[in-house]
């Protein structure tokens, strides 16, 4: 299995995709093609105090990088050669298996989208990332950004999505899926979310899908579903508002534990329960948002990516892979017609 890796994307790059890449051929079973400027990422081979290319990893030399300025449509005109759209071209050709990229979020969509195509039948593609829960299982929300304007039919073929992944990544058979909303009666939220609500009662009556109801954001984290359904537009200001949240906690417990001597040695005694905490609101933990829809697996890692994020990435790409997740979703498909 090949991953391909854009290594120019983010604003870490190409250092610590470099040295993600480099770990996840060390500790993951795949092997890993670095799309960009050769000789950058060959200097950063260099400065790891490796001579030369590690084992399991290849270099696929391109002259252009798509920076977060450019238009997302540049990936399909001036920036045809970026490493971007030459690591969706290495996918779609079959050179690699999955792409992961921590660059421009617009750009991979377009990209991803109109070279790759989506799988047919899927109307729009959305991005799925997961977040933790009281349980540790973890919850798929999808969508989160791609599709501000959405359709009944979209939020349908989301649900879809979203239990095809739950069911080929994580193993989950009969993923709870449910709808965000705000309130859990049926009678709540606008007539799209009504529409919804209706079209997913009637799937789950037909046993094409495990429909719990709706949700609200507040209870997203402590595992009530493992899919949660919900129209870009909601589920990016919920996701953002969640990172918010979780940085907000983490520094007022950091100020809370250097107040004064006493919260300082409670922080010394604590520390490894406090670090166990960290790592599981930690964004680098789970890697990216993987984009479901399109005809081979894509993971967008965060812009912010560090070497850890890169690797888990990788290894969540992987996971799609060996989980046969397109053919889960086309197989998925089915039920809907």
């Amino acid at each position: 299995m090949k991953i391909v890796v854009d290594a120019m994307g983010g604003d870490n790059a190409p250092m610590e995709i470099v040295k993600g890449a480099v770990r996840a051929v060390e500790e993951l079973d795949t092997d890993v093609i670095l799309v960009g400027v050769g000789e950058e990422i060959l200097r950063c081979i260099q400065s790891l105090g490796m001579s030369n290319l590690p084992k399991g990893i290849e270099i696929a030399h391109t002259s252009q990088v798509i920076s977060m300025e450019d238009e997302p449509t540049s990936i399909l005109r001036e920036k045809r050669e970026s490493s971007m759209a030459v690591g969706l071209d290495l996918i779609k050709d079959g050179t690699g298996d999955a792409l992961v990229s921590a660059g421009s979020t617009g750009a991979l969509l377009s990209g991803a989208t109109l070279i790759l195509k989506r799988i047919r039948g899927i109307r729009r593609a959305a991005l799925a990332p997961v977040l933790p829960t009281e349980d540790g299982g973890g919850c798929i929300v999808i969508d989160c950004g791609a599709n501000v304007e959405n359709t009944v039919e979209y939020l349908t073929q989301f649900a879809f999505m979203g239990a095809a992944y739950a069911k080929s990544v994580f193993g989950r058979d009969n993923a709870r899926v449910a709808l965000l909303n705000i309130g859990t009666e049926s009678t709540k939220g606008d007539p799209l979310h009504k529409e919804a609500y209706a079209a997913l009662t009637e799937l789950d009556e037909k046993k094409a899908i495990n429909f719990v109801g709706n949700i609200e954001a507040r209870d997203v984290l402590f595992g009530a579903a493992d899919v949660i359904v919900t129209d870009g537009w909601s589920g990016n200001v919920m996701l953002k508002g969640i990172e918010g949240a979780g940085v907000f906690m983490t520094n007022a417990l950091k100020a809370t534990f250097r107040k004064n001597l006493r919260t300082k040695l409670a922080a010394a005694i604590m520390k490894k329960d406090l670090y166990a905490m960290r790592s599981k609101l930690d964004y680098s933990e789970i890697g990216g948002s993987i984009l479901l829809g399109v005809a081979k697996p894509v993971v967008k890692a965060h812009g912010a990516s560090n070497a850890n994020a890169i690797k888990n990435a990788i290894g969540q790409a992987a996971k799609a892979v060996r989980g046969g997740l397109v053919s889960e979703i086309t197989s998925y498909l089915g039920d809907l017609k």
